[in-house]
């Protein structure tokens, strides 16, 4: 099994156990271990992080307020499931989980919920912001879900910058 050690990589059999998949790589030690211990000093870490607030405030925001019509239950079923997807990215980023599961693509199927999801939040803002009625709780519940959009346009700006630079960069070699 040593000759094949840096060439076959398998998935969940031999994922946690640490069997030479760090042996070639510069700073070996960095990479032990389940948990990346630089990711979370990254931009889109810290982006992500700041996302799952803004999205978690304006979710208690609506949630505790006195509203009547349904479009703040689409308001709040919105931002619930946007940090949800966001907190399981960050997740799979920090536990290295696409090391394991290699049959997905986890930059472009970041790239497609930020796309829809930033969509559908900015739809679900609008509409929470023109039915407000002056109310407070209402009112800073739209205004974090505009935030909110506003950093999944910046995730989408990196994930898709990260993406052509990775392209071009394969292009050329």
């Amino acid at each position: 099994m040593s000759h094949g050690a840096g060439l076959v990589r398998t998935t969940c059999s031999s994922g946690g156990g640490g069997g030479g998949g760090g042996a070639g790589q510069p700073g070996a030690r960095a990479s032990e271990g389940p948990l990346d211990p630089v990711y979370p000093r990254t931009y889109s870490a810290l982006l992500k992080v700041a996302q799952m607030i803004t999205l978690l405030i304006a979710f208690i925001c609506v949630n505790r307020s006195v509203w009547t019509s349904y479009a703040y239950s689409y308001f709040e079923v919105v931002t619930i499931c946007n940090l949800i997807m966001i907190l399981v990215f960050y997740l799979v980023h920090l536990f290295r989980i696409y090391r394991m599961l290699t049959c997905i693509s986890w930059p472009l199927s970041e790239l497609l919920h930020y796309l829809i999801g930033t969509l559908l939040l900015l739809i679900a803002s609008i509409v929470a912001a023109s039915k407000s009625y002056s109310q407070s709780g209402l009112v800073a519940g739209a205004i974090f879900g505009f935030v909110a959009t506003f950093l999944c346009l910046a995730s989408i700006w990196m994930s898709y910058k990260i993406s052509c630079v990775t392209q071009s960069t394969d292009a050329a070699v």
